[in-house]
Protein backbone atom coordinates (compact mmCIF):
# COMPACT_ATOMS: atom_id res chain seq x y z
CA UNK A 1 0.00 0.00 0.00
CA UNK A 2 1.43 3.71 -0.91
CA UNK A 3 2.38 5.59 1.54
CA UNK A 4 1.68 9.49 1.35
CA UNK A 5 5.14 10.21 0.88
CA UNK A 6 5.82 7.25 -2.08
CA UNK A 7 2.37 9.40 -3.49
CA UNK A 8 3.79 12.16 -3.41
CA UNK A 9 7.49 11.15 -4.82
CA UNK A 10 5.83 9.39 -7.64
CA UNK A 11 3.67 12.51 -8.56
CA UNK A 12 7.20 14.38 -8.57
CA UNK A 13 8.70 11.98 -10.75
CA UNK A 14 5.86 11.73 -13.41
CA UNK A 15 5.77 15.81 -13.62
CA UNK A 16 10.12 15.70 -14.21
CA UNK A 17 9.33 12.95 -16.75
CA UNK A 18 6.57 14.95 -18.56
CA UNK A 19 9.23 18.08 -18.75
CA UNK A 20 11.62 16.04 -20.75
CA UNK A 21 12.18 15.77 -24.26
CA UNK A 22 11.02 12.41 -25.66
CA UNK A 23 14.53 11.53 -26.44
CA UNK A 24 17.56 12.00 -24.35
CA UNK A 25 20.98 10.68 -24.17
CA UNK A 26 22.11 7.78 -22.13
CA UNK A 27 22.64 9.25 -18.25
CA UNK A 28 25.13 6.80 -15.90
CA UNK A 29 22.65 6.64 -12.53
CA UNK A 30 24.70 9.49 -10.73
CA UNK A 31 24.33 11.77 -13.99
CA UNK A 32 20.29 11.29 -13.70
CA UNK A 33 20.37 11.96 -9.90
CA UNK A 34 22.22 14.89 -10.59
CA UNK A 35 19.03 15.92 -13.13
CA UNK A 36 16.95 15.43 -10.74
CA UNK A 37 18.43 17.17 -7.54
CA UNK A 38 18.57 20.11 -9.55
CA UNK A 39 15.28 20.05 -11.38
CA UNK A 40 13.85 20.25 -8.23
CA UNK A 41 15.79 23.20 -7.02
CA UNK A 42 15.39 25.18 -3.75
CA UNK A 43 16.97 22.71 -1.71
CA UNK A 44 18.85 23.60 1.25
CA UNK A 45 22.38 21.95 1.77
CA UNK A 46 24.13 22.62 5.36
CA UNK A 47 26.87 19.66 4.89
CA UNK A 48 28.65 18.12 2.30
CA UNK A 49 27.87 14.51 1.22
CA UNK A 50 31.33 13.59 0.28
CA UNK A 51 33.31 11.74 2.35
CA UNK A 52 36.76 13.58 3.60
CA UNK A 53 36.21 16.84 1.62
CA UNK A 54 36.35 20.49 2.91
CA UNK A 55 34.27 23.04 1.14
CA UNK A 56 36.29 26.33 1.95
CA UNK A 57 33.43 28.83 0.82
CA UNK A 58 33.96 32.73 1.34
CA UNK A 59 30.95 35.68 1.24
CA UNK A 60 30.47 38.94 0.34
CA UNK A 61 33.25 39.48 -2.51
CA UNK A 62 34.68 40.26 -4.59
CA UNK A 63 36.55 42.50 -2.41
CA UNK A 64 40.03 43.64 -2.34
CA UNK A 65 41.06 40.50 -0.97
CA UNK A 66 40.37 38.13 -3.65
CA UNK A 67 43.86 37.81 -5.03
CA UNK A 68 45.36 37.40 -2.19
CA UNK A 69 42.61 34.23 -1.49
CA UNK A 70 43.49 32.91 -4.82
CA UNK A 71 47.13 32.36 -4.84
CA UNK A 72 47.26 31.21 -1.48
CA UNK A 73 44.37 28.81 -2.67
CA UNK A 74 46.84 27.65 -5.61
CA UNK A 75 49.89 26.98 -2.85
CA UNK A 76 47.54 24.16 -1.50
CA UNK A 77 45.90 23.17 -4.81
CA UNK A 78 42.79 23.86 -3.24
CA UNK A 79 39.46 24.96 -4.69
CA UNK A 80 37.00 27.00 -2.82
CA UNK A 81 33.48 28.47 -3.53
CA UNK A 82 33.18 32.50 -3.62
CA UNK A 83 29.17 33.79 -2.95
CA UNK A 84 29.62 37.37 -4.52
CA UNK A 85 27.25 39.83 -3.53
CA UNK A 86 26.34 42.90 -6.64
CA UNK A 87 26.77 46.17 -4.51
CA UNK A 88 29.37 45.40 -1.51
CA UNK A 89 31.15 47.97 -2.69
CA UNK A 90 34.75 49.58 -1.36
CA UNK A 91 34.38 53.39 -0.27
CA UNK A 92 36.94 55.79 -1.02
CA UNK A 93 36.83 59.14 0.34
CA UNK A 94 38.43 62.24 -0.14
CA UNK A 95 39.06 66.13 1.45
CA UNK A 96 37.74 69.05 -0.23
CA UNK A 97 38.15 72.29 0.72
CA UNK A 98 35.28 74.72 1.30
CA UNK A 99 35.17 78.32 2.91
CA UNK A 100 34.34 76.80 5.87
CA UNK A 101 36.88 74.29 6.21
CA UNK A 102 37.13 70.82 5.08
CA UNK A 103 34.31 68.35 3.90
CA UNK A 104 34.95 64.63 3.82
CA UNK A 105 33.53 63.24 0.41
CA UNK A 106 32.37 60.03 -0.96
CA UNK A 107 33.98 59.25 -4.13
CA UNK A 108 32.00 55.93 -4.45
CA UNK A 109 29.89 56.18 -7.57
CA UNK A 110 26.08 54.39 -8.08
CA UNK A 111 26.57 51.50 -5.82
CA UNK A 112 24.34 49.34 -8.36
CA UNK A 113 27.61 49.50 -10.58
CA UNK A 114 29.87 47.69 -7.77
CA UNK A 115 30.65 44.53 -9.11
CA UNK A 116 30.90 46.01 -12.79
CA UNK A 117 33.79 48.04 -11.97
CA UNK A 118 37.04 46.96 -13.71
CA UNK A 119 38.66 45.71 -10.86
CA UNK A 120 35.67 43.69 -9.55
CA UNK A 121 35.09 41.59 -13.02
CA UNK A 122 39.12 41.39 -12.89
CA UNK A 123 38.95 39.29 -9.55
CA UNK A 124 35.89 37.25 -10.57
CA UNK A 125 37.27 36.33 -14.06
CA UNK A 126 40.37 35.47 -11.93
CA UNK A 127 39.00 33.26 -9.62
CA UNK A 128 36.82 31.66 -11.83
CA UNK A 129 39.57 31.20 -13.99
CA UNK A 130 41.15 29.61 -11.93
CA UNK A 131 38.65 26.53 -11.29
CA UNK A 132 37.13 28.07 -8.27
CA UNK A 133 33.46 27.66 -7.84
CA UNK A 134 31.16 31.39 -8.44
CA UNK A 135 28.16 31.11 -6.60
CA UNK A 136 25.43 34.08 -5.70
CA UNK A 137 25.31 35.88 -2.56
CA UNK A 138 22.54 37.77 -4.35
CA UNK A 139 22.51 41.26 -4.70
CA UNK A 140 22.72 44.00 -2.09
CA UNK A 141 23.03 41.59 1.25
CA UNK A 142 19.63 42.04 2.37
CA UNK A 143 17.98 39.53 4.38
CA UNK A 144 15.65 37.18 2.44
CA UNK A 145 12.75 36.90 5.12
CA UNK A 146 12.53 40.80 4.95
CA UNK A 147 11.64 40.89 1.37
CA UNK A 148 8.99 40.03 -0.60
CA UNK A 149 8.89 37.20 -3.49
CA UNK A 150 9.22 40.12 -5.83
CA UNK A 151 11.96 41.46 -4.42
CA UNK A 152 14.12 38.48 -3.65
CA UNK A 153 13.35 37.14 -6.96
CA UNK A 154 15.30 40.59 -8.46
CA UNK A 155 17.83 40.04 -5.84
CA UNK A 156 18.47 36.57 -6.57
CA UNK A 157 18.45 37.57 -11.05
CA UNK A 158 20.28 40.62 -10.84
CA UNK A 159 23.29 38.87 -9.51
CA UNK A 160 22.76 35.82 -11.96
CA UNK A 161 22.46 38.58 -14.40
CA UNK A 162 26.10 39.87 -13.69
CA UNK A 163 27.92 36.95 -13.64
CA UNK A 164 26.22 35.81 -17.13
CA UNK A 165 27.55 39.05 -18.28
CA UNK A 166 31.33 39.25 -16.57
CA UNK A 167 31.95 35.22 -16.52
CA UNK A 168 29.34 33.54 -19.11
CA UNK A 169 27.44 31.39 -16.11
CA UNK A 170 24.47 31.08 -14.51
CA UNK A 171 25.40 29.96 -10.76
CA UNK A 172 23.47 26.73 -9.69
CA UNK A 173 23.97 27.67 -5.81
CA UNK A 174 23.02 30.44 -3.83
CA UNK A 175 23.62 31.32 -0.15
CA UNK A 176 21.25 33.57 2.04
CA UNK A 177 22.53 36.54 3.77
CA UNK A 178 23.28 35.84 7.20
CA UNK A 179 22.10 32.36 6.71
CA UNK A 180 18.30 33.44 6.70
CA UNK A 181 15.84 31.90 4.99
CA UNK A 182 11.99 30.57 5.29
CA UNK A 183 9.89 28.18 3.20
CA UNK A 184 8.33 31.15 0.83
CA UNK A 185 12.07 32.57 0.12
CA UNK A 186 13.24 29.13 -0.62
CA UNK A 187 10.44 28.59 -2.90
CA UNK A 188 11.75 31.90 -4.77
CA UNK A 189 15.05 30.44 -4.89
CA UNK A 190 13.12 26.85 -6.35
CA UNK A 191 11.41 29.30 -8.81
CA UNK A 192 14.94 30.63 -9.87
CA UNK A 193 16.10 26.95 -10.30
CA UNK A 194 18.94 27.73 -7.65
CA UNK A 195 19.80 25.42 -4.16
CA UNK A 196 20.12 27.18 -1.27
CA UNK A 197 23.72 26.53 0.52
CA UNK A 198 24.73 27.26 4.44
CA UNK A 199 27.38 26.09 6.55
CA UNK A 200 28.50 23.58 9.22
CA UNK A 201 31.40 25.81 10.49
CA UNK A 202 31.60 29.17 10.65
CA UNK A 203 34.93 30.95 11.49
CA UNK A 204 33.45 33.71 13.19
CA UNK A 205 35.74 36.31 10.98
CA UNK A 206 32.00 38.39 10.65
CA UNK A 207 31.16 38.01 14.44
CA UNK A 208 34.18 39.75 15.49
CA UNK A 209 36.60 36.53 15.95
CA UNK A 210 40.25 37.53 15.43
CA UNK A 211 42.51 35.60 13.92
CA UNK A 212 43.60 33.49 16.73
CA UNK A 213 40.19 33.11 18.12
CA UNK A 214 39.16 31.53 14.08
CA UNK A 215 42.47 29.61 14.25
CA UNK A 216 41.39 27.59 17.07
CA UNK A 217 38.13 27.14 15.75
CA UNK A 218 39.28 25.37 12.98
CA UNK A 219 41.84 23.57 15.26
CA UNK A 220 38.69 22.18 16.87
CA UNK A 221 36.87 21.04 14.19
CA UNK A 222 39.93 19.34 12.35
CA UNK A 223 40.27 17.49 16.19
CA UNK A 224 36.78 16.09 15.81
CA UNK A 225 37.18 14.62 12.52
CA UNK A 226 34.20 15.27 10.68
CA UNK A 227 33.57 13.25 7.67
CA UNK A 228 33.56 16.66 5.42
CA UNK A 229 33.07 20.64 6.43
CA UNK A 230 31.58 22.90 4.87
CA UNK A 231 33.30 26.24 5.77
CA UNK A 232 31.78 30.10 6.05
CA UNK A 233 34.31 32.49 5.76
CA UNK A 234 34.29 36.17 4.17
CA UNK A 235 37.00 37.40 2.07
CA UNK A 236 36.31 40.84 3.54
CA UNK A 237 38.59 40.20 6.42
CA UNK A 238 42.39 41.32 5.78
CA UNK A 239 42.93 38.40 8.40
CA UNK A 240 41.28 35.51 6.80
CA UNK A 241 43.00 36.20 3.79
CA UNK A 242 46.45 36.46 5.09
CA UNK A 243 46.48 34.21 8.57
CA UNK A 244 43.43 31.94 9.37
CA UNK A 245 43.56 30.98 5.25
CA UNK A 246 47.16 29.66 5.36
CA UNK A 247 46.53 27.74 8.98
CA UNK A 248 43.23 26.43 7.97
CA UNK A 249 44.83 24.90 4.46
CA UNK A 250 47.68 23.46 6.58
CA UNK A 251 46.27 21.96 9.44
CA UNK A 252 43.53 20.31 7.34
CA UNK A 253 45.59 19.43 4.75
CA UNK A 254 47.76 17.51 7.17
CA UNK A 255 44.50 15.13 8.68
CA UNK A 256 44.53 14.31 4.77
CA UNK A 257 41.16 16.25 3.58
CA UNK A 258 40.49 17.49 -0.19
CA UNK A 259 39.88 21.17 -0.77
CA UNK A 260 36.93 20.86 -3.25
CA UNK A 261 34.17 23.37 -4.42
CA UNK A 262 30.62 23.14 -3.08
CA UNK A 263 29.27 21.46 -5.96
CA UNK A 264 32.31 18.59 -5.94
CA UNK A 265 31.88 17.99 -1.89
CA UNK A 266 28.14 17.52 -2.64
CA UNK A 267 28.43 14.64 -5.19
CA UNK A 268 29.69 16.09 -8.18
CA UNK A 269 26.25 17.91 -8.62
CA UNK A 270 26.51 20.94 -11.67
CA UNK A 271 28.08 24.48 -10.28
CA UNK A 272 26.16 25.93 -12.78
CA UNK A 273 22.52 26.42 -14.34
CA UNK A 274 24.10 27.61 -17.81
CA UNK A 275 27.67 27.98 -19.07
CA UNK A 276 28.31 30.41 -21.94
CA UNK A 277 30.73 33.24 -23.16
CA UNK A 278 30.45 36.45 -21.63
CA UNK A 279 28.45 39.60 -22.48
CA UNK A 280 28.54 42.86 -22.76
CA UNK A 281 26.96 45.36 -20.28
CA UNK A 282 23.39 46.85 -21.50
Amino acid sequence: MFTTSRILAASLLATLASALPTSLPKLSKDQALNVVRQATGGTVYTSCSAPNTVAITFDDGPYIYNADIVNTLGQYNAKATFFVNGNNCEYKWSLEVEDTGWRLTSLLSRSDQCIYTEENQQRLQNAYGAGHQIASHTWAHLDWTTLSNDQLMSEMTRTDEALTKILGVKPAFVRPPYGSYNAASQDVARENGQSIVIWDFDSGDSVGASAQQSETAYQNIINQGPSSILTLNHETYETTAHEVLPFALNALQAKGYQFVTVAECLGGLEPYLSVGEPQARD
